[in-house]
């Protein structure tokens, strides 16, 4: 049901993005539960994930990427470091900051949850669609990458 209706956008356009919402939704919900490491917060996912794609960061840097306040990025990253997915260490360039790195045991919990939704996408793919399907999936695609692009 379509809660709001822009004059300048088309029904149909309307209509498409909120079953998209939707079906994007129920996606991201499948795929964390296809994660097989419950031992993290989807917050300490989400940092994880970030330190491997930037590399060693501050805690300040870490909390501005994901709209956090430092305090709360500190006590994710507190706990993440009691678990032993990341490390700590003094900034080289700067002995009053500490930067962040993930360990060899977050970047496997990382790769291990990537790799299990992969492989459920990929099933849930094979085994529900046919061949014609999968094209205009891909198709599909396609068409969302110039949506999102900016």
């Amino acid at each position: 049901m379509l809660l709001f209706m822009s004059r300048d956008v088309p029904k149909r356009a309307e209509s498409a993005a909120d079953e998209l919402s939707q079906v994007v939704g129920a996606l991201v919900r499948r795929l964390r539960a296809e994660t097989p490491s419950a031992e993290l917060s989807h917050s300490e996912h989400l940092v994880l994930k970030r330190l491997m794609q930037l590399g060693p960061s501050t805690t300040a840097d870490l909390a501005r990427a994901e709209l956090v306040k430092p305090q709360s990025m500190g006590v994710t990253l507190a706990a993440l470091e009691e678990g032993g997915f990341v490390v700590r260490k003094a900034d080289p360039a700067d002995a009053r900051c500490r930067t962040v790195s993930v360990t060899e045991k977050g970047k496997r919990v990382i790769l291990e949850g990537r790799t299990a939704r992969q492989a459920w996408l990929a099933r849930a793919i094979a085994e529900k669609l046919d061949g014609d399907e999968q094209r205009t999936l891909l198709e599909a695609v396609g068409l969302l990458r110039r949506v999102v692009a900016s």
